[in-house]
């Protein structure tokens, strides 16, 4: 598993194809990973499985920063990817737990205590937890919970919790307070004009707001 992961789930950058348009993810991620993210999440939901590996390899030669698989565990698996994030009504964790070769990080995701215990059972690694807002750029993601429902999913007990879903600068201090280590985030970066100057201004107000 990598090392320090607090750290490196500080500022997670989602390369989401559809959100991207034309743009190539790999140059997006190259310059998320200048402006100041950690970590890195390919998604791309309808993409053969042998484009998708290709993709997740142009991005880990495009960066340094661990790359993980949004959904499909076999393309992480076939491009040696450093982790693979399964969602609600993915591969359950603890299958993925056992096909994953030691040091593979994995993420789950919850919107309430009930889905984070769950996942944390399953033996992931962190949560992603939200939508904090409404958003556009994952429309099955449930109800917004807000700074309160992430607090009240931190205090269960979870692993660590990313927020996401609508996330921007703005946010961080609040959802820092509530126990988030982190934020995940598409529009913030991937909507920017200037990607790497977007990521600057996330990972400026992390470093403000968190240890």
């Amino acid at each position: 598993m990598i090392a320090a992961l607090p750290a490196a789930l500080r500022l997670i950058v989602i390369l989401d194809r559809d959100a991207a348009g034309p743009r190539d993810l790999a140059a997006i991620g190259a310059a998320a990973e200048r402006g100041g993210a950690t970590m890195l999440q390919v998604r791309a939901k309808g993409l053969a499985a042998g484009d998708l590996v290709a993709l997740v390899r142009r991005v880990m030669e495009a960066t340094r920063l661990p790359v993980v698989v949004n959904d499909r565990l076999d393309v992480a698996l076939a491009a040696d990817a450093a982790g693979c994030h399964l969602g609600q009504d993915d591969l359950p964790p603890a299958v993925a737990r056992r096909l994953a070769p030691p040091g593979f990080l994995l993420g789950g995701s919850a919107n309430d205590v009930a889905e984070a215990r769950r996942a944390a059972q399953g033996g992931v690694h962190y949560l992603g937890v939200g939508p904090i807002k409404v958003t556009g750029n994952k429309p099955d993601a449930g109800t917004p919970i807000g700074a309160d429902g992430l607090r009240r999913v931190v205090a269960a007990g979870a692993p660590p919790a990313v927020a996401i879903g609508g996330v921007g600068a703005a946010d961080v201090p609040a959802l820092a307070a509530a126990g988030a280590v982190g934020v995940a985030v598409i529009g913030a970066v991937l909507s920017a004009d200037d990607p790497e100057r977007a990521a600057r201004l996330l990972r400026a107000a992390l470093d403000r707001a968190l240890p």
